[in-house]
């Protein structure tokens, strides 16, 4: 009994309704056989698995409604190697209409017997029953709502069955090739004609086309478009209907340059990509095959561009300026054709930039750019930029907790410092220049932070600079630059830090401790970091030895903060002045945050000098161009401290330094504390009458520990005695007889009280000009330093005439001149003994005197000695003279 026999008689009233949709039938052929193609398969053994799947689909009665149809039939072998439908055969069945296979059975099956097979001249593709869908719903154990013999037309291919290709190779038929006749499945059964169409037995099972996402990454031709395909891509060709596709073969990419190709491969190309498919597909309603092109069409691409496609008389098909290399690909949504070259427009691919600092490996860096909303930098194409870009591997080096956070304004601040307006190639670049960045600093009112510059080699002839070595903000540059259109590219050592607060930045300096730790111990701190467009003038730690120790100690001290602070401002300048503003004048004044200027002039030999508004006179600093920079401003070095004329260091202040309060008692108790004061004597007092109102000071201070065998309740009681002895250690001052400071290095001479040099003698003050006596100084040799003694003091007791100098301070007032010298030893008015005294005088008259007697004496000698001597009368007497006769 046949299967069909059990069929219904009122199903088969239905099958007239069916009967429209089908393709149209081929006509009747003038010798039909007997046998049908169900008992064809039936009368053949190897087609037994081949029954039970199509039993299984429920296509028996389509077969039977076939009329002039063609059955690609697998046999067992086939099916049993292939594992989807073995497993149908024997697994349980997922759902009643068994859609899958159903469309797979479809595939094998033509609604209409072909006019001829191929040959080796003539290949042939044929129209399937199958009309491949986008899955809607999940399959359902319900039973179909009609009797599902025939196939819907409608589907992804624009309402066209899919479409299947044959050819003639190695003396067989295969089925299922690709546009060149290659792989497929052979015909390894013969011909069987039966009265309802014809039946060809193949060794393996037709797939079914893909979609066209995985068609063109499984193309072997297209590896370079499956390396560039982004999810975005996948979902726009597997979602898209009856799409027509031309795609480029991987020698069409590699004719782009090279770093255009490694953007497109990055995954920041996914526009670019998407445009470039958009540009190379076609959407229309029904998928565009080879065979509707002859003999010219013109196609609008998805992105608006036009393609013009000929066909040759020797069939050579062009594409625009494309030669179509392989036609037809087909799959379950469109139909893929491969050219030579790309389709787009001159200048359709926009190269910023980015993209090319994609190519270059520094994919993190524009990560960084784009988590900042900077990508604006590295976009616009327009605009000139020197980009100082780090690469991966360099970034890579930092780990995540010494970067900025992603998206946080200190990133997008540190990446602005990587990009300087305008292109600086290295012959432009000059050691120690400043280039603006493109950081926009609120410590600078807004104004673009700088970055330095150094420069080492010099350009060779025809190298472009390669020679010179360049290194931005302390990184070095790694390998050699890229030009591309506006943009300079140079590859850095390290991520770029910008300036940080003006303390921050001079804090490693060991060198500005001293200075930093004034400013700590006040409450500057804060004002000098935010204080907007400032250049700090910074000493050296060697400045506060050579302004003197006591001014020093004065200025550290907890009490004298009110000084200290007006000192520290007036090393602040109120703008930012960076090296190039002092070199290129040769006198300027520049305001202070302290209220006052500071005056720089530039002497001949190219040095410049800093001038305080206060101090004394000749009080000067070199500058030192350091351009440290800030994020407020800069730092420069300086010498020397400067002293604002806002700051009066009396004599007491630098007594108070030097902690000789006993000193400071003895003046006081002596009438002298106008001198501590830095005023005028009183009216019509000793020093008044005396006319030293208008001198200058300098006190030779001893400390406490010096009085320690002194009875200070004696002398206090004792006026004369104080008297002297405070005399004894002051000196009148004035500012003449000083030779003037030639060199800046020579001014802690300068900022002495007065000159301490060897045998340096001076009068100190006495009521009493019997008393009146003056001070000497002596340089020791090695390290003994100096010593100061009282002048012609000598004898048995000799130590307590000199003492050692310990430190000196210098005062501001009484014209700036004098000021505190500290001793280790009281020096006591010298009073020398009777014998010393008159000693001398004596001992020379007895010696003159003994000497004149000595001499007296002798001649006497001589004289009785002469006259005692004997006499000898000549022979023959004495004879009377001429004169005598006459």
């Amino acid at each position: 009994m046949r299967p069909w026999s059990c069929i219904p008689a009122a199903l088969l009233a239905f099958l007239p309704l069916v009967a429209p949709a089908q393709l149209p039938l081929s006509p009747p052929r003038a010798h039909t056989p007997s046998t049908t193609l169900l008992e064809a398969l039936y009368d053949d053994p190897d087609y037994l698995s081949f029954i039970k799947l199509l039993q299984r689909a429920k296509l028996i009665p389509t077969l039977n409604r076939l009329n002039g149809g063609t059955l690609f039939a697998p046999t067992n072998e086939a099916i049993a190697k292939h594992p989807s439908w073995q497993a149908s055969l024997t697994g349980d069945l997922r759902d009643n209409i068994q859609e899958n296979l159903r469309q797979q059975l479809f595939y094998h099956i033509l609604n209409y017997t072909p006019p001829a097979l191929p040959t080796e001249q003539t290949p042939c593709e044929f129209e399937t029953l199958h009309f491949p869908r986008s899955p809607t719903e999940p399959p359902t154990r319900e039973p179909p709502p009609g009797p599902p013999w025939m196939p819907l037309p409608g589907g992804t291919l624009g309402g066209k069955p899919q479409r299947l290709r044959a050819s003639f190779r190695d003396d067989s038929i295969w089925v299922g090739v690709d546009a060149f006749g290659e792989q497929g499945v052979e015909v390894v059964k013969d011909k069987v004609d039966t009265a309802n169409g014809m039946l060809l037995g193949i060794n393996g099972v037709l797939e079914i086309p893909p979609d066209l996402a995985t068609v063109a990454s499984q193309h072997p031709s297209l590896s370079y478009f499956a390396d560039v395909l982004t999810p975005d891509m996948m979902e726009f060709l597997n979602t898209s209907s009856a799409l027509t596709v031309f795609l480029p073969v991987d020698e069409a990419w590699e004719a782009l340059p090279y770093y255009e190709r490694l953007y497109l491969q990055s995954k920041f190309a996914t526009d670019d990509l998407m445009r470039i498919v958009r540009m190379h597909a076609v959407a229309r309603k029904h998928v565009k095959y080879a065979d509707s092109f002859a003999p010219s069409i013109n196609l609008t691409t998805l992105d608006g561009s036009e393609l013009r496609i000929v066909t040759s008389e020797d069939s050579k098909i062009t594409v625009s300026a494309a030669d179509m290399i392989q036609k037809n690909i087909y799959a379950s949504n469109g139909v893929v054709h491969t050219v030579s070259t790309l389709l787009i427009p001159p200048e359709a691919i926009h190269l910023t930039p980015e993209k090319y600092l994609l190519t270059l490996n520094c994919t993190t860096f524009v990560e960084l750019l784009h988590s900042v909303d900077l990508t604006a930098l590295v976009n616009d194409t327009s605009a000139e930029w020197t980009i100082l870009a780090p690469r991966d591997d360099v970034i890579s080096l930092f780990g995540d907790g010494e970067l900025p956070k992603r998206g946080s304004e200190e990133l997008r601040k540190m990446l602005q410092y990587h990009f300087v307006p305008g292109k600086w190639e290295p012959e432009k670049l000059k050691n120690s220049m400043l280039l603006e960045t493109a950081l926009e600093e609120p410590g600078l009112d807004g104004g673009r932070q700088v970055m330095d510059v150094e420069v080492t080699g010099e350009k060779k002839k025809g190298d472009d600079g390669k020679g010179m070595a360049v290194r931005f903000s302390g990184a070095g540059t790694i390998g050699d630059y890229v030009e591309i259109d506006n943009t300079l590219i140079y590859f850095i050592s390290r991520p770029l830090v910008p300036p940080s607060d003006a303390l921050q930045t001079a804090l490693p300096s060991l060198e500005l401790s001293s200075f930093l730790a004034a400013v700590f111990s006040t409450n500057l701190a804060d004002t000098l970091k935010t204080t907007p467009r400032t250049t700090l003038l910074i000493p050296l730690n060697s400045a506060f030895k050579r302004l003197g120790m006591l001014v020093s100690a004065h200025l550290l001290a907890a009490s004298s903060k009110t000084d200290l602070e007006r000192v520290i401002q007036h090393h602040a300048l109120t703008d930012v002045q960076y090296g190039a503003v002092f070199v290129n004048g040769s006198q300027r004044t520049f305001g202070t945050l302290e209220g006052s200027d500071v005056h720089v002039d530039r002497r001949a030999n190219g040095s410049l000098v800093l001038s305080a508004s206060g101090g004394w006179s000749g009080m000067q600093a070199e500058l030192q161009l350091r351009n440290m920079l800030t994020q407020t401003g800069v730092i420069h070095e300086v010498s020397d401290i400067m002293i604002p004329r806002s700051v009066q260091l009396t004599v007491g202040k630098l007594v108070k330094a030097a902690k000789a309060t006993t000193m400071a008692t003895m003046m006081t108790k002596a009438g002298l504390d106008w001198i501590l004061n830095g005023t005028a004597p009183p009216e019509n007092s000793p020093w008044a009458d005396r006319g030293l109102g208008g001198s200058g000071w300098t006190l030779l201070c001893p400390t406490d520990d010096a009085f320690k065998h002194v009875n200070l309740t004696t002398l206090y009681g004792d006026q004369e005695q104080l008297h002297a002895i405070v005399g004894q250690h002051l000196i009148p001052t004035s500012s003449t007889g000083r030779d003037p400071i030639a060199d800046v290095q020579d001014v802690v001479n300068n900022n002495r009280p007065l000159a301490m040099d060897d045998s340096a003698s001076y009068t100190t003050l006495s009521l009493d000009d019997s008393l009146d006596r003056g001070v000497v100084f002596r340089v020791l040799d090695g390290e003994g330093g100096t010593v100061v003694g009282v002048e012609g003091a000598r004898g048995q007791n000799g130590k307590r005439d000199w003492a050692r100098v310990l430190s000196w301070g210098r005062s501001t007032t009484g014209g700036g001149t004098g000021g505190v010298i500290q001793i280790d030893r009281l020096l006591l008015p010298y009073h020398p003994p009777w014998y010393l005294e008159y000693g001398a005088p004596i001992a020379v008259g007895f010696i003159g005197s003994v000497m004149i007697a000595a001499f007296f004496y002798g001649v006497r000698v001589v004289w009785r000695k002469d006259t005692t001597e004997a006499t000898y009368e000549p022979i023959g007497g004495f004879v009377a003279e001429e004169s005598e006769e006459s």
